[in-house]
């Protein structure tokens, strides 16, 4: 079986380590005989550990120079901000998950998530495709499973004409994403067999 699976036995928990930083993450069932162990709470609040995190994919991507961080809304913000800074970005850009009533000009791509239930949209506005065209870019995640976010924001990037460059998150998560990306650990995914 593949590393990034395992067998779902009533775990409660999954300890990771980025950097020296342990942290107990929940393991939460998203679907029928599927489980992940949730980083919500600890991407979305735990300063320490995002700044563990930045800096060392900061070292990672660097040698890519990129000019311009995007990164999906919401749980990936506070990372892509810490990794923006340390590249002596000045603005990043945030592909929203809902069109607003202030948007007037935007652009659309579909995705779906292991932990949302219904498709989802990525909206990309002028004023940020406008930011990324011609430029150099990491497209930025706290964890990649299936792949479709990152695939959908690299459709956006490539349909304004940036230029992706790199692709990095803090993990890669379960056996699904085959693609291009930097990353600082695997999570697991736990699955039920049959009968459990």
């Amino acid at each position: 079986m593949n590393t990034r699976v395992i067998k779902y036995r009533g775990q409660k928990s999954h300890i990771i380590n980025i950097g020296g930083i342990t942290r107990e993450l929940p393991v939460v069932q998203v679907s029928e005989g599927l489980w992940i162990a949730s980083n919500a709470d600890l991407i979305l609040g735990d300063v320490e550990f995002i700044q563990v995190a930045a800096e060392l994919i900061y070292n990672k991507v660097k040698q890519y120079n990129p000019e311009i961080l995007v990164t999906p809304e919401a749980k990936a913000i506070a990372f892509a901000y810490e990794l923006a800074k340390r590249l002596g970005h000045r603005r990043l850009v945030i592909a929203r998950k809902s069109v607003k009533a202030y948007m007037t000009e935007y652009l659309i791509e579909e995705c779906s998530s292991i932990t949302t239930k219904a498709k989802q949209i990525l909206v990309l506005v002028k004023e940020d495709a406008d930011r990324i065209r011609d430029m150099r870019v990491c497209i930025v995640d706290d964890v990649v499973s299936t792949g479709e976010t990152m695939t959908a924001l690299e459709r956006l990037v490539k349909r304004v004409g940036g230029i992706v460059v790199c692709k990095a998150a803090i993990w890669i998560e379960g056996p699904w994403y085959k693609g291009d990306l930097i990353y600082l650990d695997e999570l697991p995914v736990f699955m039920a067999t049959k009968g459990t």
